[in-house]
């Protein structure tokens, strides 16, 4: 951010009193601007022991397989984005089952939430998001044409947990190290 978005003067980067990072702040109204991580959201839809997966139509990586999950929009809780980022993908209607991953990715600043889910009919189509939407058999995953390594990390999550039946709650890390050296 160049400029300040409430009264347009030229904003300088430094460290609010009482913050700890750098930040836009503007000089003149002393706006101060906090850009913080972009929460996704999205579930593991299941049904008669498969995973519904959608073949992405858009950008970043066309082509490639993914669960249903986009970004979270103001006024939404967790489980409305999930739902309503279900249905756009695959036009499916899932219930909630319970919170499964969470899985920070620092370098883009986003925070990925999976939630296990349960298509109540195999009632899914392409969308404008996903060329192609597909219950797949848990031994038939395409792992190498997963698009998001959240995606991949989940399901692997997922996976474990189905071998005993317990299902817990998964949070970690995708660290890229984005410095050169």
């Amino acid at each position: 951010m160049r400029f300040c978005p409430k009264c347009g003067h030229k904003v300088n980067m430094e460290i609010p009193d009482g913050d700890n990072r750098e930040r836009p702040v503007c000089p003149s109204c002393d706006f101060i601007d906090y850009d913080n991580p972009r929460m996704i959201t999205g579930t593991i839809p299941l049904y008669q022991g498969k995973v519904l997966l959608c073949k992405r139509n858009i950008e970043p990586r066309f082509g490639y397989w993914t669960l249903p999950a986009g970004f979270m929009e103001n006024g939404e809780t967790t489980t409305g984005g999930a739902l309503r980022e279900t249905l756009e993908e695959s036009g499916s209607r899932v219930i909630i089952k319970q919170p499964f991953s969470m899985i920070s990715i620092p370098h883009v600043n986003q925070v990925h939430l999976y939630y296990i889910a349960e298509l109540q009919k195999p009632d899914f189509h392409a969308t404008t998001e996903s060329s192609e939407v597909e219950l797949f058999e848990f031994s038939d995953i395409p792992w190498d044409e997963l698009a998001f390594s959240s995606v991949s990390k989940t399901l692997e999550f997922f996976l474990e947990d189905h071998k005993t039946g317990q299902y817990g709650f998964h949070e970690d890390n995708i660290i890229i190290n984005t410095q050169p050296e």
